[in-house]
C-alpha cells in the first residue's frame, strides 16, 4: 500500500502498510474523512513522522489521542496550532520546562521545533472525530504505534522515552532500559500534574544523557 509518509519512516514501515489490519484501518479513516469532521486534518496525520525522519529519533513522547477541538490538532502529540490557546496539559508541560531548565514559557504551542530536533512526539490514535475523545480507538491505530516503538527501541541506540500517564507506561512496557533511557512520571493533566509531573526534572534529565551519548541536546 502507498503511504504518504517521509521516505525513511516508509522503508521503514512498508511490512505494516502490506498488513490487513493497515488496510482494514485505511479503510475506516477514509470513510470517516468523508463523512464527519475528523482531526487533524488529512495530509497531517502523520506529521510526527514527516518532521522528524526515522535515523534523526532521540526522544519518543507518547500521548494517546489528537485534541478534539477545531484547529488543534496537527500530527503531534500535546502541540497545538500557532496562535491557539494552550490546553491545560501542554501548558504543565511548559511550566515544569521552565522550572526543570529556566527555559522561557514560549509563546506558540507549536512543538514542530522540537520534532525537528528530533523528538518524536507521537500520539497512540492518530485521528479522533471532532468532540468525541476516544473515537478512533481499537480501530487498528493502537497496532500501528506498538510497531513503531517496536521499531525505534529495536533499531536505534539510547533513545530518551517519555511516558506520562499509565496508558503511555503500559505502552513502552517493552522497552529494554539497559538499551534506552526511559522515564515514566503521571500525565501532565491538571488532574495529576500536581502528583509528580511537577519537578519530575524530566527534560534536563533527557538532555544530559542525550549529551552523555554524543547527541546533541534539546532545545526546549
Amino acid at each position: 500500500m502507498d503511504v504518504r509518509i517521509e521516505e525513511s519512516w516508509k522503508m521503514q514501515l512498508q511490512a505494516e502498510f502490506e498488513k490487513p489490519y493497515f488496510k482494514q484501518l485505511t479503510e475506516f479513516v477514509r470513510s470517516e474523512y468523508a463523512s464527519q469532521t475528523i482531526y487533524p486534518p488529512a495530509k497531517l496525520i502523520f506529521n510526527a513522522f514527516d518532521q522528524c525522519p526515522f535515523n534523526r529519533v532521540k526522544v519518543v513522547i507518547l500521548g494517546q489521542d489528537p485534541y478534539h477541538g477545531p484547529g488543534q490538532a496537527h500530527g503531534l502529540c500535546f502541540s497545538v496550532n500557532d496562535g491557539v490557546e494552550f490546553p491545560p496539559s501542554l501548558r504543565n508541560i511548559f511550566k515544569e520546562i521552565h522550572n526543570d531548565t529556566g527555559a522561557p514559557i514560549p509563546t506558540s504551542g507549536n512543538l514542530e521545533r522540537w520534532a525537528k530536533q528530533g523528538v518524536l512526539l507521537l500520539n497512540a490514535t492518530l485521528t479522533v472525530r471532532a468532540h468525541q475523545a476516544g473515537s478512533h480507538q481499537k480501530r487498528g491505530w493502537e497496532q500501528f504505534t506498538d510497531a513503531v516503538i517496536h521499531l525505534v527501541a529495536d533499531q536505534l541506540e539510547h533513545v530518551v522515552f517519555i511516558l506520562w500517564g499509565n496508558y503511555a507506561i503500559s505502552k513502552g512496557e517493552f522497552i529494554d532500559s539497559q538499551k534506552h533511557l526511559v522515564l515514566k512520571s503521571v500525565h501532565p493533566s491538571p488532574l495529576s500534574a500536581s502528583r509528580g509531573f511537577f519537578g519530575n526534572k524530566q527534560f534536563s534529565t533527557t538532555n544530559k544523557y542525550l549529551i552523555e551519548y554524543g547527541k546533541e541536546p534539546v532545545k526546549w
